[in-house]
């Protein structure tokens, strides 16, 4: 029956979280004219999650989502761990929302003063579970997670705001053995986006397509 309630639940907040993200325009999807990726990807999908900080309702709705999964799958970590920049601001909010104490991880290690990489006070062997706010392939996500442990710290899973669910993410973080958990997909959103007509239906075949293949895909 828990687990039933727990699926429930689940399924609801991601079709809840799609809805939002498409209503604020977090994300916009423009399948004829497509956007190009820092890694030079063509994409008919572009996602921002750091728009979601400027509305209140759907900041405490994704707040309390995360916070809810952290406590149902982990318990209470020692700290919650934000992935700089995008996830530090939400982070942030859990860590406050289940009162534990906060960290953050940087790409790199600053190249002055006291050169950090992983900003705010932990010690060696105590565990987080790391807040992301989008995952594409995830590498950068587990180059977080790689320099949580290459400081003896004990990585007990990531969360996510939204994933596209590209197969290169599933390999890279099974590789990586992290168990990632997202409140929304990519799959969520596209039913989204049909029925809510935020997109015609003749464009679905276009975004499936897409998602198959991202690095080689162009519109043809």
């Amino acid at each position: 029956m828990l687990r039933f309630v727990a699926m429930i639940f689940e399924k609801n907040m991601a079709k809840e979280t799609a809805e939002f993200l498409l209503q604020i325009k977090a994300i916009k999807l423009n399948p004829k004219n497509p956007f190009i990726w820092a890694s030079g990807w063509n994409s008919p999908i572009y996602c921002d999650n750091r728009v979601t900080l400027s509305h209140v309702q759907i900041r405490t709705f994704i707040r309390e989502c995360l916070s809810k999964i952290i406590d149902r799958k982990y318990g209470k970590p020692d700290a919650i761990a934000g992935v700089a920049t995008g996830a530090i601001a939400i982070g942030a909010l859990v860590a406050q929302e289940l009162g534990l104490p906060f960290i953050y991880v940087r790409p790199e290690a600053k190249k002055h003063g006291r050169q950090n990489q992983i900003e705010g006070h932990i010690e060696k062997h105590q565990s987080v579970v790391v807040v992301e706010d989008l995952i594409s392939t995830g590498k950068s996500s587990l180059n977080a997670v790689k320099a949580l442990r290459a400081k003896d710290i004990n990585v007990k899973g990531m969360v996510a705001i939204f994933s596209y669910g590209f197969e290169l993410a599933n390999q890279n973080f099974a590789e990586a053995d992290v168990e990632l958990t997202t409140i929304s997909d990519y799959e969520n959103l596209i039913k989204q986006a049909i029925a809510r007509e935020y997109v015609p239906e003749d464009d679905l075949h276009t975004l499936e397509n897409w998602r198959k293949n991202p690095s080689k895909w162009s519109v043809t």
